[in-house]
């Protein structure tokens, strides 16, 4: 086995997602390595969203396979945690009624051990999963830039702030993979910034990362490998650079010169 191989964590082939009559996703493959950033754009609509929920269990494939670590993909999103994949959501997605520190706990709920019956009854190991979960939470609430929040509702953060206490939630389960669904949507420039360089330092702690996101110049800055869909199939994937100078891709998001000047004709 190479090196490359050794390394590789996800690997989907031909990944297909219908709803009927339509496809979302069409014949989608794509790897990632550890260690690795790899984006995923293309135009509203292209179906970005969907395959990330065919790899996260939201979805079961129509046809295709997804393997991560080398293991077929588990069946329901749980298990796929479990199994070291982690994301965070186009529309923010946390407890509003929850302090951020009790927000990330959520997550970590997720590698431990005591039932019921050991939190009813306050037991040993509840007791030590809950200050190990307390103290892991408020570490990653630091690594992200939240310490000082720990005690706010979630619902009372900034807007860039939810974003984050989101990310920590995810980086809670202890993933070798962590998914990002735009997540720099509705942040000013600075925060854009910040989110970069957070990323960046997920990067260093050895997870791989797949994102998602409409701001271009994040993703080619961002990127090692970068995959653009369109109507649901793979248009063109290689380096930040090669997919920034490709026709196609600025056809894709712009549309052809030709069809711009006839409807400027037409006008």
């Amino acid at each position: 086995m190479t090196t490359t191989e050794q390394s590789l964590l996800l690997d989907a082939r031909d990944v297909t997602m219908q709803f009927g009559g339509l496809k979302a996703v069409s014949d989608v493959s794509l790897q990632v390595h550890a260690g690795e950033i790899v984006g995923l754009i293309g135009p509203n609509g292209a179906g970005k969203t969907t395959f990330f929920n065919c790899l996260t269990g939201l979805y079961r494939p129509t046809a295709g396979n997804i393997a991560f670590r080398g293991e077929p993909l588990p069946a329901r999103s749980r298990l796929v945690v479990r199994a070291g994949m982690a994301r965070t959501f186009q529309n923010i997605r946390l407890f509003h009624n929850m302090t951020a520190l009790e927000n990330v706990m959520v997550g970590r709920y997720t590698r431990t051990k005591a039932n019921a019956i050991d939190a009813v009854l306050r037991l040993p190991r509840h007791r030590h999963e809950e200050v190990a979960s307390t103290d892991r939470a408020r570490e990653l609430l630091e690594f992200v830039g939240l310490g000082a929040a720990a005690d706010v509702l979630s619902r009372n953060l900034p807007y860039g702030d939810q974003r984050r206490l989101e990310i920590a939630r995810a980086l809670a389960t202890d993933p070798t993979l962590l998914l990002l669904d735009e997540p720099t949507a509705g942040m000013n420039p600075q925060e854009t910034r910040e989110a970069e360089d957070l990323i960046f330092r997920i990067r260093d702690l050895g997870m791989a990362i797949l994102v998602i996101e409409h701001d271009m110049k994040f993703i080619f800055n961002l990127c090692d490998r970068v995959c653009c869909l369109v109507r649901g199939e793979v248009l063109v994937e290689g380096s930040a650079n090669e997919v920034q100078n490709d026709p196609r891709v600025i056809e894709a998001y712009l549309g052809t010169p030709d069809l711009v000047d006839e409807e400027d004709d037409d006008a």
